[in-house]
C-alpha cells in the first residue's frame, strides 16, 4: 500500500492534469474512468495519465474496466486479484442503501427524486459578453434550451469537470476548469482569467456561494442570469427509508426537500457534495463531505464507510 503522502500526491496530480474523464478515488487507490464515454474520447487522457505515472515511477496496471489501478508492485496475478476486489466491492455496494435525491443514475445508488428543475423562460442577449461562467450541469443544460447556438460561441468557465463535460457534450467552448470545485474558491481561481472581460454567470435562481460578490470586489464585470429553478416534487405521504441509509445531498435544495418529506433517523448518514451545501444542514445533522463535487464521488465516499 502506498503511503498517505503518496495518495495526497496522486490527488494533486489529478488536479494538475485537469482530467475530465478520469477521477482519482483514494479509497480504492485508482483512477476511475467515466464509463459513459467511449475509448476514443478518453484515450488522450489515458495516455497523458499513464505517462505522468511512469515519469514519477508510480506503479500501475489497467483493470478490466479500463480503470488505472495504482500498485507499488505489479505481477501477472495483479489483474486477477483486482478483478476479485472489484467483485467484492460491487457486492458491498449493492448491499448498501445509498440514495441520490434526483433521477440521475449513479452506479450502486438508488434514486429518490425529491427535486426537479424547470427552465426560466426569458429572452437573453449574450452579445455583450466575452465569457460565461457555469457552476452546474443544469446551468449548461438550460442555457442550451434557451440559447441553442449563442452560448456556444463564447468561452465557458466551468467550476468542475462534470460541468466541463456537459459543456463539451453540447459542443460549447471550455476555456477553464476549476481545480477547487467550490464556489468561493472558484471565484478566486477565475480572477486572473476574467480580468478586463464582461462576464455572464448562467445558473440557478438561488445562489448559495459568494462568487459574484467576490468577482465584483475584484473589479470583474459580472452579470448574473438565472436560467432555471429547483422545486420540490410533490408526494402525498411522508417517505420512510431503511435504517442505516446513506443519503447524498447535492445542493441546499435537496436538503430542504428531503426534510420536508423524510423524518431523520439517527442511523442515517448524510453525505454532502461540497462545503457550501454542508452549511445548510440542520444543526443536529453532521454531514460527511465528498472528496470532489460529483455524485460519483459522493457514492465512492458512501462505499468507503
Amino acid at each position: 500500500m502506498l503511503r498517505k503522502t503518496s495518495l495526497q500526491n496522486l490527488s494533486e496530480l489529478s488536479k494538475k492534469l485537469n482530467l475530465l474523464y478520469y477521477e482519482y478515488d483514494q479509497h480504492q487507490n485508482k483512477f476511475i474512468v467515466d464509463s459513459r464515454y467511449n475509448k476514443e474520447t478518453t484515450y488522450n487522457e489515458l495516455i497523458k495519465l499513464t505517462y505522468e505515472l511512469s515519469k514519477h515511477k508510480i506503479g500501475f496496471f489497467t483493470d478490466e474496466r479500463s480503470n488505472i489501478v495504482i500498485a507499488s508492485k505489479c505481477h501477472l496475478l495483479s489483474p486477477l486479484k483486482q478483478r476479485l476486489k472489484n467483485i467484492s466491492y460491487n457486492f458491498k455496494g449493492y448491499r448498501k442503501n445509498i440514495y441520490v435525491l434526483s433521477d440521475k443514475q449513479v452506479n450502486f445508488a438508488k434514486n429518490l427524486p425529491l427535486i426537479q428543475t424547470q427552465v426560466i423562460e426569458q429572452d437573453i442577449d449574450l452579445t455583450p459578453y466575452d465569457a460565461l461562467i457555469f457552476t452546474s450541469k443544469n446551468g449548461v443544460k438550460y442555457s442550451d434550451i434557451l440559447l441553442p447556438s449563442e452560448w456556444k460561441k463564447i468561452p465557458s468557465y466551468a467550476i468542475s469537470k462534470q460541468t466541463a463535460k456537459q459543456i463539451k457534450d453540447l459542443k460549447g467552448k471550455v476555456a477553464f476548469v476549476g481545480k477547487e470545485q467550490h464556489g468561493d474558491e472558484f471565484a478566486f481561481e477565475l480572477l486572473e482569467h476574467l480580468a478586463g472581460k464582461k462576464v455572464a454567470y448562467l445558473g440557478a435562481q438561488k445562489i448559495v456561494s459568494n462568487m459574484i460578490d467576490i468577482l465584483k470586489e475584484h473589479n470583474i464585470d459580472c452579470d448574473y442570469i438565472p436560467v432555471y429553478q429547483t422545486v420540490c416534487r410533490e408526494y402525498e405521504n411522508k417517505i420512510k427509508l431503511p435504517s442505516d441509509s446513506i443519503i447524498i445531498f447535492s445542493s441546499p435544495s435537496t436538503i430542504e426537500c428531503f426534510f420536508k418529506k423524510v423524518s431523520w433517523d439517527n442511523s442515517f448518514t448524510a453525505i454532502s457534495i461540497g462545503r457550501t451545501t454542508a452549511k445548510y444542514f440542520p444543526n443536529d445533522v453532521k454531514p460527511i463531505i465528498a472528496d470532489s463535487t460529483s455524485l460519483e464521488s459522493c457514492v465512492c465516499k458512501a462505499l468507503s464507510l
